[in-house]
């Protein structure tokens, strides 16, 4: 009965989901991943802006697909770029722990962990890294969770913790983002 109603629940969401990428373009750092929307704003950005902003990851992807936490950040280096910030005022962290941390594995061992299911973030995290964005993944998660340094997609650093990452970027003048 419960199943029933997370699948109708899940169907009828389906055209929404659709529909809420209408509108939006690619992105002009990572055109595959991030799309952003033209937006007219308000609140104009200040001549010589620049940003730099840690993610947090807690939640896993459902296995195939994207994380929506590392898409958003994809988005935020695409639009910046897209509203006039160099690429090089843009600065992004992504600090993961927790059931994030299966986003960061490599295809082999995600499948491994995963039923043989793919892991759907694996593109989005390479991209990332090649943009130069750093992904740490907390260190006591890794323990907890029984991930080497040898199962992250080549790029993906490990911390100490996320706490003690999250604290380093914030010295550093990171903004957490709230999302």
């Amino acid at each position: 009965m419960l199943r029933s109603a997370v699948l109708l629940t899940l169907l009828a969401a389906t055209p929404a989901l659709a529909q809420s990428r209408e509108g939006f373009v690619p992105g002009p750092v990572l055109p595959d991943v991030g799309p952003i929307a033209p937006v007219e704003s308000d609140l104009p950005l200040p001549k010589g802006a620049s940003f730099k902003i840690a993610f947090d990851l807690a939640a896993r992807a459902e296995p195939g697909t994207l994380s929506r936490q590392i898409e958003t950040a994809a988005r935020t280096l695409n639009m910046h770029v897209a509203a006039g910030v160099p690429k090089d005022k843009v600065k992004i962290v992504l600090i993961a722990h927790g059931p994030a941390a299966q986003d960061l594995l490599k295809p082999e061992v995600y499948e491994a962990r995963s039923g043989g299911k793919t892991n759907g973030s694996l593109n989005a995290v390479q991209k990332l890294l090649g943009a130069g964005v750093e992904i740490y993944l907390c260190g006591q998660t890794a323990m907890g969770q029984k991930i080497s340094k040898a199962d992250l997609i080549p790029g993906v650093k490990m911390s100490l913790s996320a706490i003690t990452a999250h604290a380093i970027y914030q010295q550093r003048g990171y903004t957490l983002n709230p999302f």
